[in-house]
């Protein structure tokens, strides 16, 4: 076909889209043209006042999309500083109490950090350096 990567990703994209719109105009013409929005009301009469309640119920098909978008949305917003919240991007901090921070914010005594390092690398000495005990020499 003599195409480059790019422009054969872009032919499979507009292929996809044409089957894509194709379908749903079939499914349109063979079934789904009969299908109206219902739409029901419920009245509650209390001492005079009267409210009125509408339910529309139309099929939804684009919900889950829309979830799955939402979703993407959420977890590509920029990377900020939690102390004072300017952009970090890429060259953002990560630190051991879970919490992303700037160049100026990293080290612990600058955002007061609740992370015990102390207990932690007593912690780590201790998994490192089990207590040796030797057994009991009779003696002669």
């Amino acid at each position: 076909m003599n195409m480059c990567s790019k422009c054969y990703k872009d032919m499979l994209v507009k292929q996809e889209q044409a089957d894509l719109a194709a379908t749903s105009i079939g499914s349109l013409v063979n079934g789904n043209v009969g299908i109206r929005p219902v739409v029901a009301t419920a009245a509650n009469v209390q001492a005079g006042e009267v409210e009125a309640v509408a339910v529309s119920t139309e099929p939804s098909t684009g919900s889950s999309s829309s979830k799955v978008s939402e979703e993407v949305k959420e977890i590509t917003r920029p990377k900020r500083c939690t102390s004072c919240r300017k952009r970090v991007g890429l060259t953002g901090f990560n630190c051991k109490c879970g919490n992303t921070f700037c160049s100026t914010h990293r080290y612990s005594d600058k955002h007061d950090c609740p992370f015990d390092y102390r207990t932690a690398g007593q912690d780590a000495i201790a998994k490192a350096n089990p207590v040796v005990k030797a057994e009991k020499l009779d003696k002669i």
